[in-house]
């Protein structure tokens, strides 16, 4: 499998463009690297192709937060403005006064 380069970035807030979520990205992995079980759970007609970059999330919905995983192909730009409300988001990033969201290196040991 081949890498690609990542389209979206560490900090970059997003949305699936299927489902109703949005978050945070906090990590990105160059291909997949989730178990082939997660993998297989995803309805074939749904399945992502596994040779893109997969984004991990501090996600959330109308009902809760979560982390979530997630291909490039199944990501959009969040251009709300909102800020992100998972718990986890304010540990790790501090947000700027243009709602951009930057790793807080103060709470990095």
């Amino acid at each position: 499998m081949e890498a690609r380069s990542a389209k979206f970035r560490i900090g970059q807030v997003v949305k699936h463009r299927i489902y109703p979520f949005r978050g945070v990205i906090f990590d990105v992995d160059p291909v997949f690297a989730n178990s082939e079980e997660w993998w297989l759970a995803i309805p074939e007609n749904l399945r992502p192709s596994k040779d893109q970059p997969f984004y991990h999330l501090f996600a959330e919905n109308e009902d809760t937060e979560y982390v979530a995983y997630v291909s490039e192909q199944n990501l959009v730009i969040d251009d709300s403005g909102q800020p992100v409300r998972h718990p986890q988001a304010k540990e790790y990033f501090r947000r700027d006064r243009k709602g951009g969201y930057h790793i807080d290196r103060t709470g990095l040991n």
